[in-house]
């Protein structure tokens, strides 16, 4: 709306798929399209297709080649700073734009069949498994009912229910790599059922289904952790005195159910991998104890933690032997990076050690559904300016790849099985340098902890690439 703020003016008059059916006056409805820090993104002409009768302009490092109905064509200047917006300022409620396809360069031709960018493909196609953790939404999802889901042709798949599912089928099929799926922590059983048929259906048959209820269930900080315990409180589960133990009944309960939904439908558990998920720290008092003790045999195929090398890095602490960020911030990187070697993976390495000899005693494999360096800012930490810099100086040191590499070789000396480290491609903030590479253009050479991750992944016979071009248009 004119002089309002972003998103303050009036609510969007949307149809089914979330098109814009029609404007108010003096209103525009915008999106953002490329928002890459430093202009990052491939430069050159992007088509802009779209059905119906309306008018589009464009904001920030941009320039209008031409234009006819239905059709723009759209310079894009990379390098520069600011994020590319596109705006409907004009629509016909009896014929609205609706739609809308931004082709990168190069594309127009093939662009439907194209889904995903080639260097993507070629980048992620020797991996052992994709989890689908983030693209599905899954922390804190709202999603419920089967109608809940993401569809292929919703206006934006950016919304609460994530990646539709069938676009993830379609990259785990084009570079055959096998898919772990997070369900829903408020799926219903219908869902889940409706889940593994669409999987059933359109999956590579050659290929095996990871599944996991949810993501870290044990963790508080998420609401599937809080609704689980409300859901064990209702249910009578678990000591009233000690709710996390009912959380975790009712965490193992609701995941042997949908475990069970998936072999209905697949006729059996020969193409699923089952992984029961918790906290890598606790000992057995959890992932004995508390889990899997609650299981029978034949029920899962894998205990799954998550042995970050953790250096959780608060404003204050109660503990003395916890730095804090003011501590870290006047360390050097290499004395930040001494800490990790000689303390941080030290206590990994043990959880590493605890948990196999319980998977061991249960007869299943011990997999990691995330994993990587977890060095961050909390309780306030995250707030030190000095501290994030270096912390993320930390992560490009040369150091840091041979910090990974002498992890991945205690995980396989340990005997763990799938490793699935978080996260692919992800932009470094206060909140953590999860990503191993920060840019989709990053050469795998300038960030250690990338190659280091994609050499010992090729040690292990997994037929990675390692160079890539440093451009993604062609």
């Amino acid at each position: 709306m004119k002089d309002a703020g972003w998103g303050k003016g009036p609510e969007l008059d949307l149809d089914e798929k979330g098109w814009v059916k029609s404007l108010e006056p003096d209103c525009w409805a915008e999106t953002v399209m490329l928002t890459i820090d430093g202009g990052r993104f491939p430069e050159g002409i992007y088509t802009v297709l779209y059905d119906g009768e309306g008018r589009l302009t464009f904001g920030g490092p941009v320039s209008v080649e031409s234009e006819s109905d239905g059709r723009v064509s759209l310079f894009v200047r990379s390098g520069e700073t600011g994020s590319v917006f596109l705006r409907i300022v004009e629509t016909n409620p009896q014929n609205y734009v609706r739609n809308i396809r931004v082709i990168m360069p190069g594309f127009e031709e093939n662009y439907a069949e194209q889904v995903f960018h080639p260097l993507f493909l070629e980048r992620w196609k020797g991996m052992a498994v994709l989890r689908f953790m983030d693209w599905g939404h899954t922390n804190n999802s709202p999603v419920k009912d089967w109608s809940d889901r993401a569809l292929p042709d919703q206006a934006t798949w950016t919304g609460k229910a994530g990646i539709p599912i069938e676009v993830m089928i379609d990259l785990s099929n084009r570079i055959k790599v096998e898919p772990w799926f997070c369900i829903p922590h408020l799926a219903t059983d219908d869902f889940v059922r409706n889940f593994a048929k669409l999987v059933k259906e359109k999956l590579d048959p050659s290929l095996r289904v990871h599944l996991e209820y949810s993501n870290e269930v044990w963790n508080g900080m998420f609401e599937q952790a809080r609704w689980a315990e409300a859901q064990a409180k209702e249910l009578g589960l678990g000591p009233p005195e000690r709710p996390w133990e009912g959380r975790a009944e009712f965490y193992v309960m609701r995941t042997l159910e949908i475990f069970k939904i998936w072999e209905e439908v697949f006729g059996g558990k020969e193409r699923l991998v089952r992984h029961l998920a918790w906290q890598a720290a606790g000992g057995e008092y959890w992932s004995d104890g508390m889990v899997l003790a609650r299981t029978k045999p034949g029920d899962v195929d894998a205990l799954s933690i998550a042995p970050y090398i953790s250096m959780n890095i608060p404003e204050r602490s109660n503990n003395a032997g916890q730095l804090t960020a003011e501590q870290v911030a006047a360390m050097s990187v290499e004395e930040i990076l001494d800490h990790v070697e000689q303390v941080s993976l030290p206590e990994c390495i043990n959880w590493m050690y605890i948990q196999k000899s319980v998977a061991d005693k249960y007869g299943i494999m011990l997999t990691a559904y995330e994993g990587g360096q977890h060095l961050v800012g909390v309780a306030g930490g995250e707030n030190n300016e000095v501290l994030t810099k270096k912390l993320h100086e930390a992560n490009r040191h040369p150091r840091m790849g041979a910090i990974y590499k002498k992890y991945f070789d205690e995980w396989k000396n340990v005997g763990g099985d799938l490793f699935a480290v978080f996260a692919s491609i992800a932009k470094w903030t206060k909140w953590g340098s999860w990503g191993l590479a920060e840019y989709y253009d990053e050469q795998p050479a300038s960030v250690p902890k990338y190659m280091a991750t994609l050499e010992w992944a090729k040690s292990a016979g997994q037929p990675v690439t390692t160079q890539l071009p440093l451009t993604a248009s062609r």
